[in-house]
């Protein structure tokens, strides 16, 4: 939970032990401690000073300034988180702890149009079987709590709201629920209450009817009929539903891949804390989880592209494929007429040197024929023909690749 002090405060804090030692108890690094400092205008003891002290040497201790015009007197710190995070979203932890000094989580924070809208619906929601009222769509904040939760609800949301604004990000009505938006991410999320569950206790009323079917029971035992009886036995919820007045903020779900886990996005009450004081760790993992939607984002587009620049590369191999089959197979078809008109020419030319002065009739017939097969044949083989028959069949040109489809599996 985060943890608040006046600028007074936090200077004897300063001045108490350490930076690094200070720092470890806030988790966070001491580079931060001296940046949220500077921020307010705290001085800080000069290198060396506390080893002087040490060392039974005078040290001078520089007086708080006065605080800037319009500056708050508060300083907040908030929580820090003890799990693992990689170094980049441990970074943008700690710059957003840094912007989060300047909250205050005593202070009222005021009201948006959306929270208003969102508190006008839930009071005028008719409460579910187990006691919740929702408020849910375009325009307004989803939320699901009982009707007592309302109240803190209108100081949890502008709190949260202003501590988020700190932060680079801006409540906004979306298309479904709002969210909250910076520069480059959205994030939804919703406010839940806890639903306990517990065993059924009969009302006095309840108790009534199954004593009153048992005496029912009972007679017909004694008297031996047992017609309906076991239809007529009164039925009783085996549990008891109602909420627990414990909130919880939830953020969206944001999958770090490669980590095994994902940033906080559950903040709920406890003994020790309450979501009205946690509006400065509620901003701080907003920040986060939107700088790992945004990594895994980049992530995502980064792998499409190389995906798309494999499909590329399949698709190109395969059309250089498809146009050189097809180019062979245009020429394998010319050489193919070659061999058979070279295969004619010495046919025809092996009849001539055959046949007797006076052919018969039908060689007579087919070899004026056969020449002239020959020369139309030959002609077809001619640089003109070749280029007709090359643009007829979408060869050796732009449109090579005539007839290719890609395929769908690469």
């Amino acid at each position: 939970m985060a943890r608040v002090f006046t600028r007074e405060q936090f200077y004897e804090l300063v001045w108490s032990k350490p930076m690094t030692r200070l720092a470890k108890e806030f988790a966070i690094s001491d580079v931060a401690l001296h940046k949220i400092c500077k921020k307010h205008g705290i001085p800080n003891p000069p290198l060396g000073w506390w080893a002087k002290k040490a060392a039974g040497k005078k040290v001078k201790q520089m007086p708080l300034p006065e605080a800037k015009p319009g500056a708050s007197d508060r300083i907040t710190i908030a929580d820090g988180d003890l799990s693992r995070e990689y170094s980049a979203l441990a970074s943008v932890r700690e710059h957003a702890r840094i912007r989060a000094s300047e909250g205050d989580e005593d202070q009222a924070a005021p009201s948006l149009p959306i929270i208003d809208r969102t508190l006008d619906r839930l009071r005028k929601a008719k409460p579910s079987d187990v006691g919740i009222v929702a408020a849910d769509g375009a325009g307004v904040i989803k939320c699901e709590v009982a009707p007592p939760s309302i109240d803190r609800l209108a100081i949890i949301l502008p709190r949260i709201a202003r501590a988020a604004s700190l932060q680079g990000f801006e409540l906004v009505a979306g298309d479904g629920s709002a969210q909250f938006k910076s520069e480059t991410e959205a994030i939804a999320f919703l406010v839940t209450e806890t639903v306990k569950r517990e065993k059924h206790v009969l009302t006095d009323a309840e108790r009534t009817k199954e004593e009153a079917w048992q005496r029912k029971r009972d007679r017909a035992g004694r008297l031996n009929s047992w017609d309906n009886i076991f239809f007529d036995k009164p039925q009783f919820p085996e549990w008891d539903f109602h909420p627990a007045g414990q909130l919880s903020f939830e953020l969206e779900q944001v999958y770090v891949f490669g980590s095994g886990s994902s940033p906080r996005r559950s903040f709920r009450d406890a003994k020790v804390q309450r979501l009205e004081n946690m509006a400065s760790d509620i901003a701080v993992g907003l920040a986060v989880l939107a700088a790992a939607k945004t990594e895994q984002r980049l992530k995502r587009e980064a792998e499409q592209r190389r995906i798309e620049e494999e499909r590329r590369r399949h698709e190109l191999a395969a059309r250089i494929k498809h146009i050189e089959d097809r180019r062979a197979a245009g020429l394998g078809a010319i050489l193919a007429e070659l061999a058979e008109l070279d295969r004619l020419r010495n046919f025809i030319a092996m009849l001539i040197a055959e046949i007797p002065a006076e052919p018969t009739p039908r060689l007579s017939a087919f070899l004026p024929w056969a020449k002239d097969h020959l020369a139309k044949r030959e002609a077809r083989l001619s640089a003109q023909a070749l280029e007709d028959r090359f643009a007829a069949e979408h060869l050796f040109g732009d449109d090579d690749d005539h007839g290719f489809t890609p395929s769908r599996w690469y």
